[in-house]
């Protein structure tokens, strides 16, 4: 008998068979996943964030991940301000696709479970089955401020998330009218149809960080994205099988774990080096990445300057992601690296996005291939 997740794999890729899965990440927003002045960042449009995912389509990438995002963190460069919305843009990128995964983000306590599990179907409808729902609990106070929705306490965010969930996946999967008498939501004889094309339901993502976040996507999801905050290898490897062993030892369940990575790529170590302090250094906008620390809820004031700074950088150069700096082999000597470290996907952005991602696919992807992770 075939198990839910077997049964998904014949139609969603992030359940597909490769060692290493690969995604984008940030592609629906202005700046991408920078904050510099960088001539050739990202500049949202629609033909432009198409021409990333159709990439992304052409090396059979598992998940294109866009962000929720309502409003940019200011600065110079206001990165994040300009951006197309997760659900609509799923469909449309779902639509214009043939292989590649597609994901859409949603904040839990702004999108209403019932439109958020139709919204979902119907994409699951458009993909075929290719359709990945990445929730998100809501971290982003001036967000939600907008939307005049109080902003839950840390562990109460989750409390909501798991009944959020469980109306979705009763929309998802009940043949039969349902009445939800909840904390968070009321729902008098719930009902959708058609189901999704993913049985018994669609694929969901998280990104849990703290304990309570953990356990969260151990329980409820099927992959979590995590940040490595270091690049020692054996420091990565525990955190990422920190992951998997809570999930199995106790929920019994398999947990996939993706992380993100930026790719800064020439023809010498030493030119892309060069290429890093200038976009970084040079033209990086430290002002926003401080309002996204601040946003955050991180006491700037007790950070060690040293380390604020390093947290700063991390952002610029490319949303904290783990840093691949370097030649084409470099490149892919990296990625072999996340994935000996036991990630099962990772994503992907690079700084000019565009021009990264055709290099990218012209010069490093064929000797990605070669290594068999693919």
């Amino acid at each position: 008998m075939m198990t839910p997740q077997d049964q998904r794999s014949a139609t969603n890729p992030v359940f597909g068979l490769r060692k290493l899965k690969l995604g984008t990440f940030q592609s629906n927003m202005d700046s991408g996943c920078v904050m510099s002045a960088l001539d050739g960042r990202l500049q949202i449009s629609w033909p432009n964030t198409l021409a990333l995912a159709k990439l992304a389509d052409e090396m059979d990438f598992e998940a294109i991940v866009p962000v929720a995002r309502w409003r940019g963190f200011g600065g110079a460069t206001n990165p994040q301000g300009p951006g197309l919305e997760t659900y609509t843009w799923a469909a449309g990128i779902g639509a214009a696709m043939t292989r590649a995964g597609v994901v859409s983000t949603s904040h839990v306590t702004i999108n209403h479970p019932i439109v958020a599990a139709k919204q979902s179907m119907t994409i699951d409808h458009i993909t075929k089955g290719r359709f990945t729902l990445n929730i998100v609990t809501g971290w982003n106070k001036p967000e939600i401020d907008m939307f005049g929705t109080p902003m839950l306490g840390h562990d109460e965010r989750y409390d909501c998330a798991e009944e959020w969930l469980e109306v979705v996946r009763k929309l998802w999967s009940s043949e039969e009218e349902f009445d939800h008498e909840g904390r968070y939501y009321q729902i008098r004889r719930g009902y959708m149809e058609p189901k999704p094309i993913q049985k018994p339901f669609p694929a969901v993502m998280n990104a849990g960080g703290s304990e309570r976040g953990r356990r969260f996507a151990a329980q409820h999801c099927d992959i979590v994205y995590t940040v490595l905050t270091s690049t020692n290898f054996d420091d990565c490897k525990a955190s990422i099988k920190a992951y998997r062993d809570l999930a199995h030892r106790e929920f019994g369940r398999d947990l996939k774990v993706w992380s993100l990575a930026y790719i800064v790529q020439a023809r010498t170590e030493a030119e892309a080096k060069s290429f890093y302090n200038d976009y970084v250094n040079v033209k990086g906008d430290w002002e926003a990445a401080g309002n996204v620390i601040d946003t955050m809820g991180l006491n700037a004031k007790t950070i060690p300057p040293e380390r604020l700074q390093a947290m700063k950088e991390r952002f610029i150069a490319g949303w904290s992601g783990y840093p691949l700096i370097g030649t084409k082999d470099q490149i892919v000597d990296g990625l072999e690296k996340l994935s000996e470290m036991g990630l099962d996907g990772v994503l992907l952005s690079w700084p000019k996005y565009i021009a990264g991602m055709e290099e990218f696919k012209r010069e490093t992807y064929p000797l990605l291939l070669q290594t068999g992770l693919r």
